[in-house]
């Protein structure tokens, strides 16, 4: 992601004129987070993560874990499912190990549900 992320960059930045040597090269990965100072692509999985625990520890009856446990009602549109916020979650789980438990279970144990999160977060940094 991070390749991706800076690969992206370096085309929004366009190559800088080195005056010393009177060329043209491309920018280095401490001038693109100079100029680009938003959060990493790999921290919006640790956000995810920490969201989905709170969301898990909230009450039945609350608005924000209604929707996102919830089932919606009516005909599906024709094609592929769209990828749903909980199956993000899913997937980070299934990558350490985790993927046949349920989620909201698991981040009921706060200290094993940050060390799964730490877990998935080792995964993906070079």
């Amino acid at each position: 992601m991070r390749v991706f992320e800076n690969k992206v960059l370096r085309r929004i930045f366009t190559p800088k004129r080195d005056e010393v040597k009177r060329e043209w090269r491309k920018l280095h990965n401490e001038e693109i987070n100079d100029l680009y100072s938003s959060p990493n692509i790999v921290q919006v999985k640790k956000l995810r993560m920490r969201w989905a625990e709170q969301v898990a520890r909230m009450g039945e009856r609350r608005q924000v874990r209604r929707v996102l446990v919830g089932k919606p009602e009516g005909k599906k549109p024709l094609g592929r499912p769209r990828h749903r916020w909980e199956d993000n979650i899913k997937m980070n789980l299934q990558e350490v190990g985790f993927g046949g438990m349920d989620w909201i279970q698991l981040a009921q144990d706060r200290d094993r549900w940050w060390a799964l999160v730490d877990a998935v977060m080792k995964l993906r940094v070079p």
